[in-house]
């Protein structure tokens, strides 16, 4: 039990800092952030900063590599869509290896904003930015009007089927789709949508796949 003297010295310290007894609240100094890479390209070891939200999965440097390396480091001239863009790092390196056009679509608005920015910062005139619904703005695509298409939805939604039926009819015979999945899509799956699987990655979670239209 504390004698009454350290009572009294406790008290009169508690009196004479009186913040001492409030618990400290700081102010909130935005939503955290990290980094991402450009890891080929114009833009090589080029850092953005992103946002951290929820369900937001950049995809990793190694499986990128590996996807371009698959795709080929050139793309000069192609037409790409970045589907379900987030950090837009799929569409930046496709940028930055000299795709003609990359259309971004995004539909949370902070993320959007963020787009933009990246690719003011980067002068990446190709490059458009667009909030939206993926999948619609697929559809509405012209058919065969573009080379590549990226999909990368969050993995706890229904866009998958969706997603690759509109993509399939957006790319021409021999164009190319890029989706991550949590799982690996079946050879008889991607058939019934007119597309077969190239190459496959699993990288933790992640299942990456390089699928081809074959008609």
């Amino acid at each position: 039990m504390p004698s009454s003297k350290s009572s009294r010295q406790a008290t009169s310290s508690a009196a004479r800092n009186p913040a001492a007894k409030q618990p400290q609240n700081r102010l909130p100094k935005g939503p955290p952030s990290h980094e991402i890479r450009i890891i080929g390209g114009q833009w090589r070891r080029t850092r953005l900063k992103v946002i951290d939200k929820p369900g937001l999965r950049p995809t990793p440097d190694r499986v990128r590599e590996t996807l371009f390396n698959w795709l080929g480091q050139d793309l000069s001239g192609w037409r790409c869509v970045d589907a379900f863009a987030g950090t837009g790092v799929l569409g930046l390196e496709a940028a930055s290896r000299g795709a003609a056009h990359v259309l971004m679509v995004e539909q949370d608005a902070v993320l959007v904003r963020d787009l933009q920015d990246n690719a003011m910062r980067l002068k990446a005139s190709m490059v458009s930015v667009q909030r939206g619904d993926a999948v619609t703005t697929l559809a509405r695509l012209p058919a065969g009007s573009v080379d590549l298409v990226f999909i990368d939805p969050p993995f706890d939604g229904p866009w998958f089927e969706p997603a690759l039926k509109a993509a399939a009819k957006a790319v021409p015979a021999g164009g190319w789709i890029y989706l991550e999945a949590p799982a690996k899509w079946t050879a008889e799956a991607l058939s019934d949508l007119g597309l077969q699987c190239e190459r496959h990655l699993k990288a933790g979670a992640v299942h990456a796949h390089l699928l081809q239209r074959t008609a």
